[in-house]
């Protein structure tokens, strides 16, 4: 009698791409705001198609977002895994997500990298090297980057309530990458809150590994980020 080996595990992208971004200072949402002569998007998911590790790469857009099919090329992104699920929160959006990724054919133990859809500057070999540290890992990672500023709590009123030690402290960055039925099981614990997916894997009690990104691994969040973000693409 032969032994049946347990089925591979697959690699999908989550981009949550639901958002406003009303702090960017943008006409239309920032993820489709023109940066190098593309919409912001597009250099993100460039990237992700840069991965041969990856199987696909799901966006997930709110039911009433008209901008994507209009300013994607359709060359630019397999519309099959377009999911216009969206909901009102980051969390909500990524649940929705996983069922989208579930009715797609990918199972619980299948790895999910989400990822921002504003770390528009992401470079495959990040993405890379975020699998190779998680792909045996019980649990999962990030990338994140350790803090070397000195950090600062104010005091509401404009002024310095004390300093904080920034040892042991790291800037959570995406991809973020975990099983698909354990973050399901994590957001559904955790609610619509949380900010990212390690904070629900850590609601449950594990401990995601940190693995080391890179500074230019910016979100695009502030007017002046666009800027940035021009002269770094500029570079490359």
């Amino acid at each position: 009698m032969t032994a049946t080996s347990d089925p591979p595990r697959r690699l999908h992208a989550l981009v949550p791409c639901g958002g406003v971004g009303e702090r960017a200072g943008t006409s239309l949402p920032k993820q489709y705001a023109p940066l190098a002569g593309q919409p912001l998007v597009c250099h993100t998911l460039a990237a992700l198609r840069a991965v041969p590790q990856l199987a696909a790469t799901l966006v997930v857009i709110s039911p009433d977002d008209h901008h994507f099919e209009a300013l994607v090329p359709a060359d630019a992104f397999d519309r099959r895994w377009l999911a216009r699920v969206g909901g009102p929160t980051r969390a909500a959006t990524v649940t929705q997500g996983l069922v989208a990724l579930r009715e797609r054919g990918a199972r619980d133990h299948d790895w999910v990298l989400v990822h921002d859809a504003a770390r528009c500057l992401l470079r495959p070999a990040w993405v890379e090297r975020l699998i190779a540290a998680c792909a045996d890992d019980a649990v999962g990672g990030l990338l994140a980057l350790p803090l070397s500023d000195t950090l600062k709590r104010d005091d509401g009123d404009g002024r310095v309530r004390e300093t904080v030690p920034r040892q042991g402290l790291w800037a959570a960055q995406t991809p973020q990458m975990f099983r698909l039925g354990l973050l399901q099981q994590a957001l559904a614990h955790a609610g619509a809150q949380v900010t990212d997916e390690a904070s629900a894997i850590e609601a449950l009690g594990h401990r995601p590994r940190l693995v080391v990104g890179d500074w230019e691994n910016l979100k695009i969040t502030w007017p002046a980020d666009f800027g940035l973000a021009e002269r770094l693409l500029a570079t490359r």
